[in-house]
């Protein structure tokens, strides 16, 4: 507790303080001065002063919280420390030597500076053990933006909750609205949404309602059968994919039987990643299925079905091109094309369409080139 803490309390007493366990009031008789250990009743000026003094922790954390208006901001702040979870003594404890929590693919340190006030370390959660040293130290949180622009590769990330920030840096010394806006940076609206599911208010908007209310070229995706808006919240809407936890489903009416994830943060609605995805998908739907017959060995099939999971987990790069007993491995793939393939890109040599026989088949759908 420091003088401008203490003075703080005194001018708030006569209308009365509550937070986590402390209560402060000015009566006829005196000040009244409780927490969860004891109650000190009747007290002078300085008898309040000497019992403040003996109880830093509680009056330092009102004071920090007492000034946070925001009530997202000062949630999410408690969240980190764990407030509800811990009495005043206990927190102020683990703050010294630091109480860490992961936001999606972020690592968040909550600890104490020099003079006893909050301070917040953030850094990418797989670097939780690197020395500070070893990384790229920034301080303005509008920093953010710029290292969530581009995955590990220098690709441009057009979903910020994927799983692909890149590592390397860390913001040392955030006070508490830095390091909140430095976290909306990396995962616009999570903490409002958060909040707002925690109060009950979060407004889900399901898949068939954003889909009726797209126009233009997006118009379309409202014809998307229900099965395959299944099919697409698996391909777009999982852990792997996105750290958001999914919310909406086919309809009010109808649930999707599809893993939601595990994230912190809710997702209310189909973002517009998954509604350009729609689009496509809907126009692929369109087309009429055809029977194809292929002479492939059995080792040949299950070649091609771990090339197809390989690729939609994102595993490519794990594949090492020695390791020639995954059917994913480049040297197989080649040799299977060599094969298999022939010059026109067609495999087993079997035309995709009537008309790459030259013959006038059509289509059966709309084609995108």
């Amino acid at each position: 507790m420091n003088g401008v803490q203490f003075d703080a309390l005194r001018e708030a007493a006569p209308d009365g303080v509550a937070c986590d366990g402390l209560r402060v009031e000015r009566e006829a008789n005196g000040y009244v001065f409780e927490t969860p250990e004891e109650t000190r009743a009747g007290l002078d000026a300085a008898a309040f002063e000497a019992t403040a003094a003996a109880n830093p922790w509680f009056v330092s954390n009102w004071h920090y919280w007492q000034g946070i208006e925001d009530p997202a901001r000062r949630a999410y702040l408690r969240w980190l420390e764990r407030a509800d979870e811990h009495g005043v003594r206990e927190r102020y404890e683990a703050l010294a030597t630091g109480v860490r929590r992961e936001w999606g693919q972020l690592g968040i340190k909550a600890g104490l500076d020099g003079d006893g006030e909050r301070i917040y370390e953030l850094r990418h959660a797989a670097d939780a053990d690197r020395e500070i040293d070893a990384l790229d130290v920034r301080a303005d949180p509008l920093d953010a933006r710029e290292i969530a622009t581009e995955d590990p590769k220098g690709r441009y990330r057009p979903l910020k909750t994927a799983p692909t920030l890149r590592r390397g840096w860390v913001f040392a010394a955030l006070d508490g609205r830095d390091l909140y806006r430095a976290v909306d940076y990396f995962y616009p609206a999570t903490v409002a949404n958060w909040f707002r599911e925690r109060e009950g208010d979060l407004d889900v908007t399901h898949y068939r309602e954003t889909a009726t209310r797209q126009t233009g070229i997006y118009g379309i995706v409202d014809g998307l059968a229900p099965e395959a808006v299944g099919w697409l919240a698996e391909a777009c809407c999982v852990d792997s994919q996105c750290l958001k936890r999914r919310e909406w489903d086919e309809s009010e009416a109808e649930a999707l039987g599809v893993p939601r994830g595990d994230g912190e943060f809710p997702c209310r609605e189909p973002c517009s990643l998954v509604i350009a995805a729609a689009r496509k998908l809907t126009l692929l739907e369109r087309e009429g299925t055809r029977t194809y017959e292929f002479e492939l060995t059995p080792s040949e099939k299950e070649q091609l079905e771990a090339l197809v999971d390989t690729v939609a987990e994102g595993r490519i790069d794990d594949v090492r091109e020695a390791d020639l007993g995954e059917g994913a491995n480049r040297y197989r793939t080649r040799f299977l094309r060599a094969k298999r393939v022939d010059g026109e890109g067609r495999l087993c040599g079997v035309p995709t369409r009537e008309d790459d026989r030259g013959e006038d088949g059509g289509d059966d759908g709309e084609r995108e080139d």
